[in-house]
Formats: structure tokens, sequence, C-alpha cells
């Protein structure tokens, strides 16, 4: 058993047989289409945002795996806001408004790739992205918002959704 891997950033839910992947996968003798239909599926709730994807092939039998990678938290806010670029002054000049159920959303796809030993911590982490693309959360600023998560103020969500 030979495995193969095979890494491609592709526009989640929108690849193709065209380049990069039909040209990568052709000579493999693999049938193109039922990967991209699988990458495809795997990918479509994150709606055509750019997303790494590694496929796995077994060149002896032609069987394939598909693994999806992690998201930047950018483009997790980013889907979540509709925004496609931060403030170039995020500190006072805020490009999106998200809510505080779409902040642990963000954090709660996002919790498996950074070590977080609660969702408390991972949302706290987030929320330093959001600071920084400019981005406020039910209009309030990102430090405020981490000082009310230390005060207590959203341990009722947090508890909720853990």
């Amino acid at each position: 058993m030979v495995e193969m891997t095979l890494n491609f950033i592709v526009n989640a839910g929108k690849a193709t047989g065209g380049p990069p992947i039909g040209p990568a996968l052709g000579p493999l003798g693999v049938n193109i289409m039922a990967i991209v239909n699988k990458i495809n599926e795997e990918t479509a709730e994150y709606d055509g945002l750019p997303i790494p994807v590694d496929v796995i092939i077994d060149t002896d039998t032609r069987q394939f795996e598909i693994k999806v990678g992690m998201l930047t938290t950018f483009a997790l806010i980013s889907q979540a806001t509709g925004i496609t670029k931060g403030s170039g002054e995020p500190n006072s000049n805020y490009v999106a408004d998200m809510t505080f159920e779409q902040l642990i959303g963000v954090a709660k796809k996002k919790r498996p790739g950074i070590f977080a030993t609660s969702l408390k911590t991972a949302v706290r982490e987030v929320l330093g992205t959001c600071q920084s693309a400019g981005v406020t959360i039910e209009g309030r600023p990102g430090k405020e918002v981490q000082e009310a998560i230390l005060a207590g103020e959203y341990d009722d969500q947090l508890a909720e959704a853990e």
C-alpha cells in the first residue's frame, strides 16, 4: 500500500475538476469527480471561503480520504459577519458587529485547533481576532467584552453552550 497525500486550498463547497485538483489527480487514475464531490460535500458549510483540504489516496486501490483543514479565525468571523477585510484602524473604526452567539459559534468551530481548555478560553482567543479586525460584539469592542467575560457577565451563556 502506497499512500499519497495532496494538499489543496479550495473554495469551500465550490471545488471543480479543473486546476489545481484535476491536473494533480489525473495521472493517479482516480475518479476526480468523486473526489471533488466529496470535497464539496465536506466543505459546504463554509460556503466559498478558501479552506485547506488534504486528499489522501491509496495508489494501489485508488481509495481516497478527504481531510478538511481548519479555517483561519478571521475567515470564520468573515463568514459570520459578511465582511471581506478587517478595519485599517481597528480600535476606532469598526467594520462589523456580531452577536455573542455568533462569537460562541466561531469559537466552537475553531476550538479543536487552538488547544483551549474551555469554551470560555476559546471565546476569549477569538475575541482577540475580533478586536484586531475591528469587529464589535453586540456593539461593544472586544476589549470591553473580554473584561465582561472575566467579570462573569457571560458565564450563563458560556455554560449553556459548552
